[in-house]
């Protein structure tokens, strides 16, 4: 199939996942600009980075299933992976923060409200 066979309405969905996806990057990076504190600045980009990957993936998939003949599902071994390691790269960045805190004998961030 070459590109003028494609239907126009899957290269405009494709551009507005893309888009959409920019913007949510777009916010995590304005929240982490904006958070005074390592432990809140984490936050922001490790949820934002996951959606806006799952974004991509879909607007992936949308493009291969268009460019191909049938359902182009390999796209989501990415997000398998990505999906796994962004929370375990979070809780290793987090543990590494709290380490170097108590080296120096800085004060820990409060507890989780609700937690006893």
């Amino acid at each position: 199939m070459s590109a003028a066979d494609i239907p126009p309405w899957t290269e405009i969905l494709v551009a507005a996942l893309l888009l959409a996806s920019g913007v949510v990057v777009l916010v995590a990076a304005l929240g982490l600009w904006r958070l005074p504190d390592f432990f809140l600045r984490m936050h922001a980009p490790a949820l934002a980075s996951t959606l806006g990957a799952w974004i991509v993936t879909l607007a992936s998939i949308v493009h291969f299933t268009a460019h191909a003949e049938g359902l182009a599902l390999h796209v989501w071994l990415i997000i398998i992976v990505l999906s796994i390691t962004a929370p375990v790269t979070t809780i290793v960045l987090a543990r590494a923060a709290l380490f170097r805190r108590r080296q120096a004998g800085d004060p820990l961030p409060p507890p989780l409200a609700g937690r006893r």
